[in-house]
């Protein structure tokens, strides 16, 4: 296998670290470019000049400190997203930064690009969802070498209820968790995935989505999973989901007199879109979502995450990744 010199952007985040110590493991020479904050992911430490801190939104920045003059990249490969899914974060992050990266790494030579996305951008009607389709089709168009992937759920996306099932007390469903199903997939698979990418030229050029081993699952199952493993009868709370519609739909309202709650309202809004939508491959002849469609890669189960989670031999850092 050729060694390659890549770019990683995002490494501080989960799947980022997740990534980066995949590119180490394969041989692969990684340089992260992290923000001026951001805490060094510990497959990221093992070199000073592995380090970039700095804004990937800014050109002169890049040209000076990430492309310099001699300096040779076979890939960028971005795990970058926006923290929050807020419209002005969204477009900062998920398509300007990007944009930035992109036009300075073609300019330079880099042959390669992968773009971890998501899989939701096949039915847009978020801020971040239309940012990322943006730099999608921008990426799309630029004659660069590309990799689009785009994931199912993560673990820590699915994995709130965890310690308040722990706690006994019920797990909560929107309607009556059958409405939407999921193939998520651990950041360790992910990671491997994208690192596959960036050499077997069989998936340049192409949309992919990805979701983790085994049947879609949907929350109702998650739940009883939950209580399985803790040896107790399941017991649900039943949400109506016209509650976070009317939710949102009331933040939305407010916004217009009290510009600062339009974040919340579009924070309001994401909710109500995984609540309603299952996070399969999308079928637009049948309008369906189709679980069979839905392609599959690595070996880490959700309900395995969450025995090793009930066991303490596992953590999530969710921060806003949580439904609950």
């Amino acid at each position: 296998m050729t060694r390659l010199r890549v770019l990683l952007l995002g490494a501080s985040g989960t799947i980022g670290g997740a990534t980066a110590a995949a590119l180490r493991a394969r041989g692969h020479e990684v340089v992260c470019v992290l923000r001026p904050q951001a805490q060094v992911p510990a497959a990221a430490r093992s070199s000073p000049a592995s380090l970039r801190f700095g804004d990937v939104a800014d050109p002169a920045w890049l040209a000076a400190s990430v492309f310099r003059r001699g300096e040779r990249f076979d890939a960028v490969l971005s795990c970058m997203a926006s923290r929050s899914g807020e419209p002005a974060d969204a477009w900062a992050v998920d398509f300007m930064a990007h944009h930035q990266v992109m036009r300075a790494a073609r300019h330079v030579g880099v042959p390669l690009f992968v773009l971890l996305s998501a899989l939701c951008v096949q039915k847009p009607r978020l801020a971040f969802q239309q940012a990322k389709l943006a730099f999608e089709r921008e990426l799309a168009a630029s004659g660069m070498d590309r990799v689009i992937v785009r994931p199912t759920a993560f673990f820590k996306s699915l994995s709130g209820q965890v310690e308040r099932v722990r706690q006994g007390r019920p797990y909560l469903l929107l309607g009556d968790g059958r409405r939407t199903a999921c193939q998520p997939i651990s950041d360790a698979d992910l990671a491997h995935y994208l690192v596959d990418c960036l050499q077997d030229r069989s998936r340049w050029n192409r949309v992919l989505p990805i979701g983790g081993p085994g049947p879609a699952i949907t929350p109702r199952e998650q739940g009883e999973a939950l209580f399985a493993l803790l040896g107790r009868p399941p017991r649900f709370r039943q949400v109506p989901p016209v509650l976070l519609d009317g939710i949102a739909g009331g933040l939305g309202l407010a916004a217009r007199w009290v510009p600062a709650l339009a974040a919340k309202a579009e924070l309001a809004r994401i909710g109500c879109y995984y609540a309603n939508e299952s996070m399969l491959v999308w079928d637009a002849q049948r309008a369906c979502y189709d679980a069979g469609a839905t392609p599959s890669t690595g070996r880490d189960t959700l309900f395995a995450h969450y025995a090793a989670l009930l066991k303490g031999e596992a953590t999530d850092a969710r921060g806003v990744h949580a439904v609950f």
